[in-house]
């Protein structure tokens, strides 16, 4: 059965805190706050669009969900509620901070059928984040990860790359604590830098110079076997295209895609590749993979096969094998 998202943005809302990376209505590509009635219209058009029998969650995302007054929280939950009560979507997905969790916050949320809930750690570098002006230490988030699974909830944990003061060296190490912390599921945002934030401005001073994409590709591709490797689920690599946001519009520098996570799985298929190429010593070799990974086998714009070819002066062709 399909799994399909009824996103609800609520930018800004509840986040008392500048980070230096941060404009939510860039990222979000919306400028006003949700409302019960909003949500409500939302979540009744998307159900129409879906399919009968999905499964189907309502996903509060963009701000700090628990640092909304619990008044608003509560309003918004009971819009979707009723939605898992009448059996349309099976629960309620929500994104929040990690020192905004406590034992009662989990009950309440439990009580409205919040079923997974993410948390915008960005890094486990105590220095980074004092950097950029998270506001939260490396402890919240083990102490909010340890709560969330106490009470049952589906933990998720957002981490970023390249931020500002930060080095391949401690996104590792981020990578490798949350792995430690047992989450269920991953997102891996690349830094970006988006005008009218303090990183942008620290950008054009020449504080901050943000990595390149085929670096941040390949870091990326690291992080990803790290996690799947220890049975986590990375559900998305890199900011979703917006209006105000694209390869044509308003993101200021960085490394942006808007396939990068086409880019990141296209990568650890040319290492694949590349560990092949070392050990032929023939010049042409053959590789058979099951019909969905020859795209990604190849690479975007056929890269992987020239890669290959112009270090190695190896042709690789790619067959379809649907028992590969």
């Amino acid at each position: 059965m399909k799994h399909y998202n009824i996103p609800i943005f609520v930018p800004h809302l509840g986040c008392p805190h500048d980070c230096v990376f941060c404009n939510q209505v860039k990222i979000t590509g919306l400028s006003t706050d949700v409302t019960p009635e909003s949500a409500e219209t939302i979540i009744f058009e998307h159900l129409n669009t879906l399919p009968e029998n999905a499964d189907v969650e309502v996903a509060f995302f963009g701000g700090s969900f628990t640092g909304i007054p619990v008044d608003v929280q509560k309003s918004l939950l009971e819009t979707a509620y009723k939605y898992v009560l009448s059996g349309e979507i099976s629960g309620i997905r929500l994104s929040t901070r990690p020192d905004y969790i406590s034992e009662d916050i989990l009950i309440m949320l439990k009580s409205y059928g919040v079923t997974t809930i993410e948390l915008g750690v960005q890094s486990m570098s105590n220095d980074v984040l004092i950097a950029n002006e998270r506001g939260h230490t490396d402890t919240d988030v083990i102490n909010a990860c340890t709560l969330i699974k106490k009470y049952g909830f589906t933990l998720g944990v957002q981490m970023m790359t390249g931020m500002y003061r930060s080095d391949v060296k401690a996104d590792i190490n981020t990578a490798k604590r949350l792995i430690a912390l047992e989450p269920d599921i991953v997102r891996i945002y690349p830094t970006i830098v988006i005008e009218n934030t303090k990183l942008c401005r620290l950008y054009e001073s020449g504080a901050y110079t943000p990595p390149t994409l085929d670096d941040t590709v390949d870091l990326c591709a690291k992080l990803y076997k790290m996690f799947t490797e220890n049975g986590i689920t990375i559900i998305r690599m890199g900011l979703q295209s917006t209006d105000l946001i694209n390869e044509n519009a308003e993101f200021i520098a960085g490394p942006y895609s808007s396939c990068f996570g086409e880019l990141v799985l296209s990568r650890i298929e040319r290492d694949k590749l590349e560990n092949m190429a070392k050990m032929s010593k023939d010049k042409k070799l053959t590789v058979y993979v099951p019909p969905c990974d020859i795209s990604k086998t190849v690479g975007h714009k056929r890269e992987n096969i020239r890669y290959i070819k112009e270090k190695y002066d190896i042709d690789i062709e790619v067959k379809s094998n649907e028992f590969a």
